[in-house]
């Protein structure tokens, strides 16, 4: 009998995986499992083309349907899974049927974190959003009208998105963050204070600091009429249309947990993509693997992480051995304007910027013993590919030339 590998999750990471699979002729079954209706799409548009309506709903899938026949996977969407039976190698399907597998992917993502505000309704709040799916942002697209008051609570890269397509459709736009600057876990302040300055130009209105205490709902608590938050000790309330709520992603590790298998801020794999069962692999936002770049375990939740551990994952089950040699990095598109971002900054000891911030094109380049551990590159696509080899070569750097423009990044490194 033909062994199946059962891959649970038809995001990005699962798709990519079960393609990769039978192009490297993997002979046997395959089964992509997705609780959505949809399959395989790509989640970046969702904040940007795809909720600005330029970018249409067959335009996000990753592959055309007939591509899984042609490839022979078995997609089934709609399909939930409730458990994992490690003994007897099988699922537990929320229909009621069971599926065996021979070896397991969980490629289950993540899900929208909650507002962890005391009181807060479990039946859905009408006006209250996430951005993590098609279905959230064809519920949220109706509110998308010019004069509606959008409160965004958090500061990160897909809120921020969110709010330059907002302004763009002529809603006001109000950002609350509990950090005193934007993005402060992830960039330095110079790149923090170009990204509140390109929306404030715009009209996006901005308390930072500031702690969400609650909502004012409607009388049949189903509507937020408005946001209460203290800043600098003084309470404030934000009146509002509608509320998105982008405060990170929980990943998905229900299923693995309740398995047994071992679970720290997502499933932990190893360098291969395997979980503490060797007949069970994780890839993908869900999934806790150990970085040679980063010298610990991160989980990374971007489009080129969920590449590159499918690949991964994929010369595993074919019989290779092959770990991830790839440096983080991730992009964010906001006022048609592309920010590129490659490294870890954390533990930086200094940030050298180059070029104009006024002319939106500049680069802030993370270093620590004149070494570069990261770079944030905005507006200048082109010297990306070289902070990315300067990143990866962890080169060590003429601090005085980094800096100057004139100078070719390329005839950098030491």
């Amino acid at each position: 009998m033909d062994e199946r590998i059962v891959i649970v999750g038809a995001g990005q990471a699962g798709g990519e995986l079960a393609a990769g699979l039978r192009k490297q002729g993997y002979p046997g079954r395959i089964v992509l499992l997705g609780d959505e209706p949809h399959p395989p799409y790509q989640r970046p548009p969702l904040s940007k083309g795809f909720l600005l309506g330029k970018v249409a709903l067959a335009e996000l899938y990753l592959k055309p349907l007939a591509t899984y026949e042609r490839f022979d996977i078995e997609l089934r969407l709609g399909a939930r899974v409730e458990a994992i039976d490690r003994t007897t190698r099988a699922l537990a399907l929320q229909d009621g049927s069971r599926l065996s597998y021979d070896k397991l992917v969980l490629a289950t993502g993540g899900r929208a974190r909650r507002l962890p505000l005391p009181g807060l309704p479990r039946a859905p709040i009408e006006n209250l959003f996430s951005v993590r799916s098609i279905a959230d942002i064809e519920a949220m697209r109706a509110k998308f009208v010019a004069g509606n008051r959008l409160v965004l609570v958090g500061g990160g890269y897909v809120g921020l998105e969110v709010a330059a397509v907002a302004v763009q459709l002529g809603l006001r736009v109000t950002v609350l963050e509990a950090a005193p600057r934007l993005l402060a876990r992830v960039t330095g302040p110079e790149v923090s204070t170009f990204i509140e300055q390109l929306h404030h130009e715009r009209g996006v209105d901005f308390r930072l600091a500031c702690e969400v205490q609650g909502l004012e709902l409607d009388e049949a608590g189903c509507q937020v009429r408005a946001v209460r938050i203290v800043r600098h000790g003084i309470p404030e309330q934000i009146d509002a249309d509608l509320v998105l709520v982008g405060i990170g992603l929980v990943p998905n590790t229900e299923l693995a947990s309740a398995a047994g298998l071992a679970v720290d801020d997502g499933i932990v794999v190893d360098e291969y993509a395997c979980t503490s069962d060797p007949a069970i692999l994780a890839i993908g936002d869900c999934a806790n693997q150990p970085s040679a770049f980063a010298g610990g375990r991160l989980r990374l939740e971007s489009v080129p992480n969920a590449i590159e551990h499918a690949r991964v994952a994929a010369a595993t089950l074919m019989g290779k051995r092959e770990p991830s040699a790839a440096i983080p990095w991730f992009w964010s598109d906001q006022y048609g304007l592309k920010l590129q971002m490659v490294g870890l900054s954390a533990g930086y000891e200094q940030c050298v910027t180059r070029g104009s911030a006024g002319g939106k094109e500049f680069s802030a380049f993370y270093l620590k013993d004149n070494r570069i551990l990261a770079a944030d590159v905005l507006g200048r696509p082109a010297e990306f590919m070289a902070a990315k080899r300067l990143v990866a070569s962890r080169a060590q750097v003429d601090v005085t030339r980094l800096g100057d423009a004139a100078v070719p990044l390329a005839s950098l490194a030491a």
